[in-house]
């Protein structure tokens, strides 16, 4: 079985959450997994899922939270990776009553949303949760651990995909819509932290300990293997670019002591903490998270002050020097002014005795 089955297979087992919460991840799962169809001028809500479980949590919340009978149909579809196993649930004679009950079809014109109904998009964190919850039921994919990182979710419009991208940012992660093909949107998560945080928040946390386990044991691996093959000139500078910045920080740090700004300090020591890691990773390490720019932009100033700092010290102590320099020569020259004035004194009383 996949990483992304058991992903899913455990987001579908829970079931202790509010009535809301379940309500907006139904909604999700339906809208994602089909949505609505007319027959015979009857409105139809038919989902499919590739996750067993998945279809059996949303056929129970349909008969528990909204009142209404779900199929559970198997169907058979073939693949370029073969013939696999579909989930259908079906609801039939009471399709347009859980429609509008579920926020898929508009209260006031008895539209269809060409998004995610309002009560979710505007509802509390735990409901945005559930919709992430939801649309990863439905639609979801991530990638296997060793791999570049990615947690993506196919949408069935770019209205779905924004409110999922506005969702995702109201949790504190970055998501990024993506346009496949003309007419397909998929919303991607692809920092590994962030698709790690994304596990967490929507409760899969058996199977995001495992998949993190697993991305931390490939990219050892890749490290050991890139440290290898060190003489690749990309790496070389990053790398070399990447002490420098180490060193420049530590520098800073020094010089400046214990005045320093703490949101400068915070970001100077993720980079001494992490050097290997990108700005935007930084970034999300930051707490709370911030954009690679504003982490960039910490680490610079933090450098510009501790610059200032050295030549403010630097030009206090050539002002100390100099005037250290004049007031020795000023007392150097004191003491050749009496002689002076001595021998002047003598040879004005020669001159009085010689008149005498």
């Amino acid at each position: 079985m996949a990483l992304v089955d058991d992903v899913k297979t455990e987001l579908a087992s829970i079931v202790d959450e509010p009535a809301t919460v379940k309500q907006a991840q139904a909604a999700t799962m339906m809208r994602f997994g089909g949505g609505l169809r007319v027959v015979q001028k009857h409105i139809i809500v038919e989902c499919r899922f590739d996750n067993l479980e998945a279809a059996k949590w949303l056929q129970q919340t349909i008969r528990t939270v909204y009142q209404h009978d779900a199929l559970l149909l198997k169907s058979k579809i073939t693949t370029p990776q073969g013939v696999v196993d579909r989930f259908i649930v079906r609801v039939m004679r009471s399709g347009g009553a859980l429609a509008l009950q579920s926020g898929l079809l508009d209260r006031h014109n008895r539209r269809p949303v060409v998004g995610l109904p309002t009560d979710i998009v505007s509802g509390n964190i735990a409901q945005i949760k559930g919709a992430w919850r939801g649309a990863f039921l439905a639609q979801g994919s991530l990638s296997d651990p060793g791999k570049a990182g990615k947690l993506e979710i196919a949408c069935p419009t770019r209205e779905t995909a924004m409110a999922l991208e506005g969702a995702a940012r109201r949790l504190g992660v970055t998501a990024k819509i993506e346009n496949v093909r003309e007419t397909s949107f998929h919303i991607r998560i692809r920092d590994s932290d962030s698709i790690e945080r994304m596990l967490l928040l929507m409760g899969a946390t058996r199977t995001s300990r495992e998949w993190s386990g697993k991305r931390v044991d490939g990219e050892s691996r890749g490290k050991a293997n890139r440290l290898a093959n060190f003489d690749d000139a990309n790496m070389r500078r990053s790398a070399k670019a990447a002490v420098e910045a180490s060193e420049k920080i530590v520098h800073a740090f020094e010089v400046l002591g214990d005045d320093i700004p703490q949101n400068l300090r915070d970001a100077g020591q993720l980079r001494l903490d992490h050097r290997d890691a990108s700005l935007e990773q930084l970034g999300q390490l930051a707490d709370p998270p911030v954009s690679k720019d504003a982490i960039a932009g910490r680490i610079r100033r933090l450098l510009q002050l501790a610059d200032r700092t050295v030549k403010k010290r630097e030009a206090e102590a050539k002002k100390q020097a100099e005037g250290e320099a004049k007031a020795s020569d000023d007392s150097a020259a004191a003491p050749k002014t009496a002689p002076a004035e001595k021998a002047a004194a003598a040879e004005t009383k020669v001159a009085a005795s010689s008149e005498a």
